[in-house]
């Protein structure tokens, strides 16, 4: 009985349960941001390709990062024997089949849409994610990707005005992976990843990351004569999530030339927040504050109930148990 539990929570460790709402809330918010009236089924892949995307995602991206993940993660599934690399390529593959047909199901101009954000995956998995901003940046673009595939599962093409939101999501996930990068400085560089915190230093990632993000939210205050439905309930939680993104890089611009790993996990876990905040703004642009705070409430307590639990250990090992009695 042991065995199918360790499998099925390293599964679950995998799939990092605290984002896995994301992608899908960004789905439907392209959906609602089409301005027809979507069906239940065409909301339903508005959120379920992506949330599958995403998942396959991080299968290959834990395949491709096993090597790097032995030195400095030995405690994540795959180098820890949970999981094998496999069964990690085979899950994420079928993830992709099946994001393949709900695509072509919903509407078949949108398979090309998915199949660019499953070539991104690829790319940023097995090659741009130790290649500088060039990674961060491909990261962002597949969330603007969704964004549209989320406008296509309702409308044969995406409505000009998603356009500038889909800006928003590239903008702010670019910021959003660039601050992920700031914790794993030692190990990237074991590894040979040339990230920009190994390349040019903290301080200019953490600046980089902040004119990134300040322009995500410039861009979505800009949109704002955009807005097809709830123009107040969309800048209410648009200014939720910018005093969430202030807190973030309050943390990071503090002292960013000597960030403490833990720290900037702080930073980033506070993002990974914030951005069901944003994702909701704009869903409360297309369909109403209602619908939009009906979704974000339990979403985001199970991220942060997930992330207070999981995350630390996925991110770091655990000391060493003469560390523990000694400390």
């Amino acid at each position: 009985m042991a065995a199918p539990r360790t499998a099925l929570l390293a599964h679950l460790q995998t799939w990092r349960p605290y984002t896995l709402w994301y992608p899908g809330l960004v789905g439907l918010a392209g959906a609602t941001l089409a301005g027809a009236h979507p069906t239940t089924g065409q909301l339903m892949v508005a959120w379920a390709a992506p949330t599958l995307g995403w998942i396959a995602g991080h299968y290959l991206g834990d395949y491709y990062d096993r090597d790097l993940d032995a030195l400095s993660k030995p405690q994540r599934p795959i180098p820890s024997g949970r999981l094998s690399p496999r069964t990690a390529v085979a899950t994420g593959i079928g993830c992709i089949v099946a994001v393949a047909a709900l695509a072509l199901w919903a509407n078949w101009r949108a398979v090309a849409v998915a199949a660019a954000a499953m070539a991104g995956i690829v790319a940023y998995s097995r090659v741009l994610k130790g290649r500088g901003l060039s990674g961060n940046l491909i990261r962002g673009v597949l969330t603007a990707l969704t964004v549209l595939f989320g406008a296509m599962a309702v409308q044969p093409w995406p409505p000009w005005r998603v356009l500038p939101f889909a800006l928003v999501f590239l903008a702010h996930d670019t910021a959003s992976n660039l601050v992920g990068t700031l914790r794993d400085v030692d190990g990237d560089r074991e590894g040979g990843y040339a990230t920009v915190p190994v390349r040019r230093g903290l301080r200019r990632a953490t600046h980089t990351a902040a004119a990134l993000y300040l322009a995500a939210v410039a861009v979505a205050c800009a949109a704002t004569g955009l807005v097809p439905r709830d123009t107040a309930g969309y800048l209410v939680l648009l200014s939720a999530a910018a005093l969430c993104g202030a807190g973030a890089f309050g943390l990071l611009l503090r002292s960013p030339g000597h960030l403490a790993p833990a720290l900037a996990l702080r930073a980033h876990a506070v993002l990974v927040a914030e951005r069901l905040v944003l994702a909701a703004a704009v869903v409360a642009a297309g369909a109403g504050a209602a619908p939009a705070l009906a979704l974000l409430t339990p979403l985001l307590a199970v991220s942060v109930i997930t992330q207070s639990r999981m995350r630390s250990r996925h991110e770091f090992p655990a000391p060493p148990l003469a560390c523990l009695l000694y400390t």
